[in-house]
C-alpha cells in the first residue's frame, strides 16, 4: 500500500486519492487540527483500505472521530450496493448496536444538588456495570430468542418502559430481518445473564445538565431547555454481541479465498451481501441489534427508579421521556438518489451516527420539522452534544455523523500515561462525581485519550452534515 497522503479539499475536508487497486476515493472529515493527529496511527490508511471493497459506492469516509480499529477505522462509513457488494462484521465492529439514549427530566440543577451523591451511588448500586456483569433480568431460552426479534419492544411487554419510547427509538428498537437460528449456542450463554448490564470500557450512564442551546426550535421539538437535567446512557450488546462478531470473522476468514475478493487487509475479511453466509450475518446482526436496544431499554426504566426512589419524587413530578436512541456501530440497507436513481445500499456505521435531515419519513413524526436527534458523547467530563441532521448528510456521508470525541490514545498508551495521577480526584475538581466498577477503566478512558470533543463536533457542524442544538455538561458519571 502506498504512503497515504491526504489532499487538502475544504476547511473540513481531505482526499484520499484513488491509487492502486482502490475503487473509489476516500474522504476524511477533519479540521486542520485533527488533520495533524490522523499521523499517530494508521486510520488514514484503513479509510484507503475499505475503499478497495467489491460495490463500494462513492466514497470510502472517516467521520472527524475517526481513528484505527479492526480492518474498517472507527469512525468509518462506507456504502455497499446490494447485487455486487459485500458485508463485513468488521465494519460494523465487535459491539453491535453500540449507541446513545437521552433521557430528559422536568428537574433542574438546584432540584438536585444536595442530593448528586446519593443519586450516583444508587446508580452505581442499581445497575449493573463492569466486565462481565450480570443483569436482573433472566432468560429462558425461549425468552431470550424474543429479546432478539423483538428488541426494544419485549423489554417494553416486559414492563421495562412504556410504548412511547419505541416511538423515539431509532428503528422503533427493533432490526427487521433477525433470525436467533444464525447465534451460535455461545453468543446465546453469553447474553443470557447480560441483559439490563451497562458494561465497561467506555460505557457509561452519566447525569448531564443542558449548559447551552444553540437551536431554539430544534431544541424545543427534542424537550430541551437550559439549565434542565437529563440522563445520557452509552452501551451496546455485550458479550452476545461481540460474540456473534467473533463468530462470523473467523468463518468468513476461513472462507475468504472462496469469495476471490482480493483483501489489502485480511481484517477486511467478508462476504458478498447477496450470499447464504452474508444473508446469515444481516439476521445474526440484527439479533445483535436488537439485544443492544432493549439493553438500553431496561437501563432506562432502572435508571428511572433510582431517581424516583432516591429523590422521593413521583413519575408525573420526574417525567423521564426519552428523547432518542441511536446506533453507531451498525450494517443496515438504506435507500439513496445516485445519480437520479432511488438505490437500496447496505451502509455500514462503524463509530458513526445516522444523521437523517427534516421531512424524512425514517425521522419520528415529532421531529420531522426539525430531523433526526444524534447524540454525540464526549469523554468523562467532557459532556455531550445534540446535533440535529442536515440535508447535506444525504449527499455528502450516506446521512452519517461523528459518534464521539475518538481516540488518540490506547488504552495501553493512556494506563502509562495516566501513572500517579488520580483521575476520579482530578474530575471531582471539574464538579464531576465518577465511580468506576473497574481499577483501570478510569486510566483508560481518561479525558486526555480522546480528541476535543468541540472540536469534532465543530466539523460536522460546519461541514453541514449536522448542526448543533445543545451542549450538554456532565456532573456524576457511571463507569464499568
Amino acid at each position: 500500500m502506498h504512503e497515504i497522503k491526504l489532499e487538502k479539499l475544504d476547511d473540513n475536508r481531505w482526499l484520499v486519492p484513488k491509487v492502486g487497486a482502490m475503487r473509489v476515493p476516500g474522504i476524511i472529515y477533519a479540521s486542520v487540527k485533527i488533520h495533524d493527529l490522523l499521523g499517530h496511527d494508521e486510520s488514514a490508511k484503513q479509510v484507503a483500505n475499505v475503499a478497495h471493497l467489491p460495490g463500494i459506492v462513492n466514497f470510502s469516509l472517516a467521520m472527524p472521530d475517526v481513528h484505527w480499529g479492526y480492518g474498517f477505522p472507527i469512525g468509518g462509513v462506507a456504502a455497499f450496493d446490494m447485487e455486487e457488494g459485500i458485508i463485513s462484521p468488521g465494519g460494523v465492529g465487535y459491539d453491535i448496536n453500540c449507541g446513545c439514549r437521552l433521557m430528559t427530566t422536568e428537574l433542574t440543577l438546584p432540584d438536585i444538588r444536595e442530593r448528586i451523591k446519593d443519586l450516583t451511588v444508587g446508580l452505581y448500586q442499581h445497575i449493573p456495570a463492569g466486565v462481565g456483569s450480570t443483569g436482573h433480568v433472566k432468560l429462558s431460552g425461549k425468552d431470550q430468542k424474543k429479546v432478539l426479534e423483538d428488541g426494544a419492544a419485549w423489554a417494553v411487554k416486559a414492563g421495562f418502559g412504556s410504548v412511547s419510547d419505541l416511538e423515539t427509538t431509532e428503528d422503533g428498537g427493533c432490526m427487521t430481518g433477525a433470525d436467533p437460528e444464525q447465534v451460535s449456542v455461545r453468543a446465546m450463554e453469553r447474553g443470557k445473564e447480560q441483559l439490563g448490564t451497562l458494561g465497561s470500557g467506555n460505557h457509561f450512564l452519566e447525569i448531564e445538565v443542558v449548559e447551552e442551546i444553540f437551536d431554539e426550535k430544534a431544541a424545543r421539538a427534542f424537550g430541551l431547555r437550559k439549565g434542565q437535567i437529563v440522563v445520557m446512557i452509552h452501551t451496546g450488546s455485550r458479550g452476545l454481541g461481540y460474540q456473534i462478531c467473533d463468530d462470523y470473522l473467523a468463518l468468513m476468514v476461513k472462507h475468504q479465498s472462496e469469495t476471490g475478493i482480493a483483501l489489502p487487509d485480511r481484517q477486511l475479511a467478508c462476504t458478498y451481501l447477496s450470499s447464504p453466509r452474508g444473508r446469515n450475518y444481516l439476521a445474526a446482526m440484527a439479533c445483535g441489534a436488537n439485544y443492544a436496544w432493549a439493553n438500553r431499554q431496561i437501563l432506562m426504566h432502572l435508571t428511572r427508579e433510582v431517581f424516583e426512589k432516591t429523590l422521593r419524587i413521583a413519575p408525573c413530578e420526574l417525567q423521564m421521556r426519552l428523547v432518542y436512541d441511536v446506533c453507531h456501530n451498525i450494517a443496515k440497507i438504506e435507500s439513496f438518489n445516485l445519480a437520479g436513481i432511488e438505490k437500496k445500499l447496505c451502509v455500514h456505521r462503524k463509530g458513526a451516527t445516522r444523521a437523517y435531515p427534516a421531512g424524512h419519513e425514517v425521522v419520528p413524526a415529532r421531529y420531522r420539522s426539525v430531523g433526526q436527534p444524534v447524540l454525540i458523547p464526549g469523554d468523562m467530563g467532557a459532556g455531550s452534544y445534540v446535533l440535529v441532521g442536515q440535508e447535506k448528510a444525504m449527499s455528502e456521508t450516506f446521512c452519517s455523523a461523528c459518534h464521539g470525541a475518538g481516540r488518540v490514545m490506547s488504552r495501553t498508551q493512556a494506563i502509562k500515561s495516566s501513572r500517579g495521577r488520580s483521575i476520579s480526584r482530578e474530575l471531582a475538581d471539574q464538579g464531576v462525581l465518577v465511580m468506576s466498577a473497574g481499577k483501570g477503566t478510569l486510566s483508560e478512558e481518561m479525558p486526555e485519550a480522546y480528541k476535543d470533543l468541540n472540536d469534532v463536533v465543530q466539523v460536522v457542524h460546519d461541514a453541514g452534515i449536522a448542526k448543533k442544538v445543545a451542549r450538554l455538561k456532565s456532573i456524576a458519571c457511571i463507569k464499568g
